[in-house]
């Protein structure tokens, strides 16, 4: 019985969900938008929700937490503070989306989703980066 029990184990051991986690979180503060599995999608979004509820009120301890939950990826949390913290000052929470792809993924028909922030600069969608 799955009773209460919130974690995604995606058939992966815990050191390779938590590396996973990092690496896609990070590809999401760099990018503001990544393409995966609806699966690993709705697995990330409380990690990423928590970092950018850190990044809110910037302070040393703060900063610190971000960097061992990131793994010391400087540049994601340097990105996280400067740019998505201040974008999410007044937002109470909710800050990343996911939008499902219609097209499954070619190799094994796995779901896959658009997992991004929710408010995104006017300068990207002007660009076309939203493909």
């Amino acid at each position: 019985m799955r009773h209460r029990v919130k974690t995604r184990k995606l058939s992966r051991t815990p050191a390779h969900r938590r590396a996973l986690a990092r690496n896609m979180v990070a590809a999401l503060i760099e990018h503001e938008r990544i393409e995966t599995t609806l699966t690993k999608a709705k697995a990330m979004r409380p990690f990423a929700e928590k970092l950018v509820t850190l990044a809110k009120d910037k302070n040393l301890h703060n900063y610190r937490r971000a960097l061992a939950l990131l793994g010391n990826n400087k540049a994601a949390v340097a990105k996280l503070f400067d740019v998505l913290g201040p974008r999410f000052k007044e937002r109470p929470g909710g800050y990343t989306r996911i939008l499902k792809l219609e097209q499954p993924r070619l190799g094994d028909k796995a779901p896959r989703a658009y997992f991004e922030f929710v408010e995104r600069t006017p300068k990207e969608i002007d660009l076309g980066l939203d493909d």
